[in-house]
């Protein structure tokens, strides 16, 4: 597959073989969320966003995995990287019990793994003086290590955002608040705080702006004398940049030095979850540098391969059993690609080519004329289309993966589109074609609109 003239195609989706992969798939499978019936065939042509399902469909995928492939599928970016190396068994080891080394010098190996992978890491978040890092197995361990190294800082309370989604283990889950679904029934980590998330562009009208004593929801609880949580009770507060299952809301600027200001005067750490939005998706490095706000740790995943926890050394405890995960450190594979993926973003100057096809993506979008669409949001590759409601917004997706387009939800009634970094300007031409001629789909133009109630697609 040539990927500069490949084409989608689509005969029938979902074909007749993928429903055999689907109904086999559940015989066994616990429910999860499954959005569509897309089987991807690994033995088939597949470069880039382009990639061909077990019924011979060729796609394109505005959905790099929940981003969790930042530049697609085999991209030679990576796997040129990789393609020299013999693999062996395991491809993971205990990786906070044992080392590993790809042969050569440290400085110099001919494989990268864990310790090069943490070199790379600090090396992007040494702006904030983040030198130290724990690698874990995926985005909520991270999370839980930075709540955890934060907790045994002082304090034990935190500060979460409405919309705010950060993981699925328990620790995690009670930072939820995007989807009551994922917290109904199951027990919480006490002692946290939920406020308005600032999203809003102009007149802030969310509720975080108050005529209380502080003038912000963070700073009127943390007042002295009228606040209802003593200050030095404060571990942390988490955020998102920019809001994924939330429905991509990015935040607000004045919100985010409102926080700082607190954060300045009360001393509680703040977490910036970059699981998503990190490793350039928003056109810098890490979503929060858009921000007036500097974060203690970043979580990173998704993307990286890996979970990975980053702060400076002074923040991780000193005794070696508080933080532990068997295969984080140790995943080979997932390491090597984790440092491929960020020498790529720099070496092809992805963040540049990030800002350049978000712009283009975003003014076709913002022109797109159509009575169903209520907004466009986000930043560099990590943009969103609103429609009038939570109907239109399933038909849309629908009405897209029939012509070939991959997508997926968030939020109530938001389409997330995730390109790959490297797209080109024909890719985002060809997506945007196929997202214009959806919205013209008589299932979409049939919808219901309105405010409607019910679950989301993830």
């Amino acid at each position: 597959m040539d990927r500069d003239t490949a084409e989608v195609s689509v005969d029938s989706f979902p074909g007749e073989r993928a429903r055999e992969w689907v109904e086999r798939h559940h015989e066994h499978a616990a429910p999860s969320t499954y959005v569509y019936d897309f089987v991807w065939d690994i033995t088939e042509d597949a470069v880039g966003p382009f990639c061909t399902d077990v019924d011979g469909n060729v796609l394109l995928d505005f959905t790099a995995h929940v981003a969790s492939a930042p530049l697609g599928y085999n991209n030679p970016k990576i796997l040129e990287k990789l393609e020299s190396f013999d693999l062996v068994d395991p491809m993971k080891i205990a990786g906070q019990d044992f080392y590993v080394s790809g042969g050569g010098s440290v400085e110099d190996p001919d494989l990268p793994g864990p310790t090069q992978l943490l070199d790379r890491l600090t090396d992007a978040t040494s702006h904030y003086d983040l030198d130290t890092a724990f690698l874990s197995n995926s985005g909520a361990e991270a999370v839980e290590n930075a709540i955890k190294i934060c907790y045994a800082e002082r304090g034990h309370r935190g500060v979460t955002f409405d919309g705010a989604f950060h993981g699925r283990t328990l620790g995690a889950l009670s930072l939820n608040r995007s989807k009551a679904v994922q917290r109904r029934g199951f027990p919480e980590v006490p002692g946290v705080l939920s406020l308005p998330y600032c999203a809003c562009e102009g007149e802030c009208t969310c509720g975080w702006k108050t005529d209380g004593p502080g003038g912000n929801r963070l700073a009127d609880a943390l007042h002295p004398t009228r606040g209802p949580v003593p200050a030095d009770e404060l571990a942390f507060v988490i955020l998102e940049p920019q809001q994924g299952e939330g429905g991509y809301r990015v935040a607000n600027d004045e919100f985010a030095r409102d926080i700082a200001a607190a954060k300045e005067e009360h001393g509680f750490k703040v977490i910036s979850d970059e699981i998503q939005s990190g490793l350039g998706r928003t056109g810098e490095m890490w979503g929060i540098d858009h921000l007036d706000l500097d974060p203690d740790v970043i979580t990173s995943a998704k993307g990286l391969r890996v979970g990975a926890t980053v702060a400076n050394e002074n923040l991780f405890p000193e005794e070696t059993g508080r933080l532990s995960s068997t295969w984080g450190a140790g995943d080979l594979l997932a390491s090597a690609q984790g440092v491929a993926t960020i020498e790529a973003i720099h070496e092809h100057d992805l963040l540049a080519n990030v800002r350049e096809r978000g712009r283009q993506f975003i003014d076709l979008l913002t022109d797109l004329d159509s009575e169903y669409v209520t907004d466009v949001r986000g930043r560099g590759l990590m943009l969103a289309i609103e429609l009038d409601s939570k109907e239109r917004r399933g038909a849309l997706m629908k009405a897209c993966l029939t012509r070939g387009l991959l997508t997926l939800g968030c939020g109530h009634k938001t389409l997330r589109l995730l390109p790959p970094l490297d797209a080109t300007e024909r890719e985002i031409d060809l997506g945007f074609a196929i997202l214009a001629d959806a919205l013209d789909d008589s299932r979409v133009t049939q919808a219901g609109a309105g405010d409607d109630e019910g679950g989301d697609v993830v």
